[in-house]
């Protein structure tokens, strides 16, 4: 079974815990329901909820159900250059280089974030499928930068609590093709599957809520760096917003970048960079914050531009 179902909520179900109250509904295991929620598939009234929330008579509840891919062994492979930024007993923070995609899926044959971890002897969370244990949350393969992986199970179910209520800070920089107007802003717009293209994102009138705030830094010949904060972390939702507002990141192909400007500045993928991951430490409950600087690649382009090309 899969697909968006909608219908409204009925009396007998009032009270009742989202997963519970889907598993009955909808004819699903409790857990199914529960990792559906957990992936930000159930809305209530428009309003995403989790699985611990509860359902109320008479609102309006939509559910996208998608068949789960079917699982991927982890075959350990270090990966050259991604470099540990903190380690403790309730989890590891790499700063992850472009190429490498957080864990494995169907259709990926390349390095991940999970197999490096595990060819270097790290023990994660057995939380979550086989593939993914321990991630809390994930960058593309063609973004580099921080990212965090929980080491215990109560790290795991705080971390993804923290990410799913946003209490996380996100922060990213990105090198936009031309000059955003006005230089800062908030783009607040939903992303969905591309209406022709389902190997990418849009922003379409029933996707889900995303949003996004940017603040220039530098103005440059033909481009523009900028910090960029998350509220939502969807996939692609940088790209997708910034090429919304007709500023593709530069290299970025796949969501309209100029090829000439890419190959000017030496680029093979988007300028896009994880800088900063904040949130509350698990084990401490103390603010923890980290920082990461531009990889090579990133840096060059940047020193390209700013010197002029012709």
């Amino acid at each position: 079974m899969s697909g968006t179902r909608a219908l409204p909520v009925p009396d007998g179900l009032a009270g009742e815990r989202v997963d519970a109250g889907l598993a009955r509904l909808l004819g699903l295991s409790r857990t199914r329901a529960g990792q559906i929620a957990a992936d930000g598939g159930v809305r209530v009234d428009g309003r995403e909820v989790g699985k611990s929330d509860r359902l109320v008579a008479g609102a309006w509840l939509e559910v996208e159900i998608v068949e789960p891919a079917p699982a991927v062994e982890v075959e350990p492979e270090p990966v050259p250059g991604m470099r540990i930024v903190h380690d403790d007993d309730d989890l590891v923070v790499i700063d992850k280089p472009v190429g490498v995609a957080a864990h494995p899926s169907p259709g990926w044959t390349g390095p991940t974030v999970v197999g490096a971890l595990v060819a270097a002897g790290y023990r994660v969370a057995t939380s979550g499928p086989a593939e993914r244990q321990g991630i809390v949350h994930r960058l593309d393969a063609g973004t580099s930068g921080l990212m965090v992986v929980a080491k215990s199970e109560h790290a795991y179910t705080a971390l993804k609590r923290a990410f799913k209520e946003r209490t996380v800070e996100k922060v990213y920089h990105a090198l936009a093709q031309g000059h955003p107007e006005p230089t800062s802003g908030t783009v607040d717009a939903p992303i969905g599957r591309h209406p022709s293209s389902d190997w990418k994102f849009a922003v379409v009138a029933d996707g889900k809520p995303s949003v996004t705030h940017y603040e220039l830094l530098e103005m440059l010949p033909a481009a523009s760096l900028l910090e960029i904060h998350l509220e939502t972390g969807r996939t692609h939702q940088i790209r997708v917003h910034m090429a919304a507002l007709r500023h593709p990141l530069v290299g970025d192909l796949t969501y309209g970048a100029d090829p000439t400007l890419a190959a000017r500045v030496g680029l093979t993928r988007q300028w896009l960079h994880a800088m900063r991951l904040g949130f509350e430490h698990p084990g401490t409950g103390s603010w923890f914050e980290v920082a990461s600087d531009y990889p090579d690649d990133l840096a060059h382009a940047l020193e390209t531009l700013a010197a002029g090309w012709r």
